[in-house]
């Protein structure tokens, strides 16, 4: 009893509260705000706690020393769990969550998803906090690396990624 009680114990001082690997995540409202005075652009990492493909991401795809090191540096990035329960206020609107059978959804999600609510999904939003592009499913971090090094770097104002990724 001892033994298990100072693994569970070991495992909670060993989790930090809001890093994984690398990568230091932010809140969406943190984001946000540290956006106004300092604007980037923003990722946004939309996943669910029960979500397999999510969980693998964080483990292969942000933990990849190139692709935190461009999270980190060119983003203010966000962890957002669809499934959050407390409300977020942005652009002067409540998105509130949403009951809908064992489980539910906050409307930010469906908002930054376009409805389509599938994880993990990736959103990318520009310094006015207009959406770059929607990237849905499980990226392992050789096929991620070029999307956010062409995201981050602003390159996709002024090339395709087809013309980005020829140039590598």
């Amino acid at each position: 009893m001892k033994a298990r009680l100072f693994i569970f114990l070991l495992a909670i001082i060993a989790i930090p509260t809001f890093s994984f690997g690398q990568v230091k995540w932010l809140t969406f409202e943190d984001a946000v705000e540290q956006s106004k005075t300092d604007p980037k652009p923003i990722f946004i990492d939309v996943y669910t706690d029960w979500c397999g493909w999510c969980k693998k991401m964080d483990a292969a795809t942000f933990n990849d020393p190139k692709v935190a090191k461009v999270l980190q540096n060119e983003f203010y990035p966000v962890k957002f769990n669809a499934e959050q329960q407390e409300s977020i206020l942005f652009n002067d609107y409540t998105f509130k969550f949403i009951s809908n059978g064992r489980r539910g959804y906050n409307e930010l999600a469906v908002a930054l998803l376009d409805g389509k609510l599938s994880y993990p999904s990736v959103v990318f939003l520009n310094e006015k906090m207009e959406r770059i592009t929607i990237l849905p499913g499980y990226k392992g971090p050789d096929d991620f690396y070029p999307i956010v090094k062409f995201i981050g770097s602003g390159l996709y104002k002024t090339q395709t990624f087809e013309e980005f990724r020829n140039s590598l």
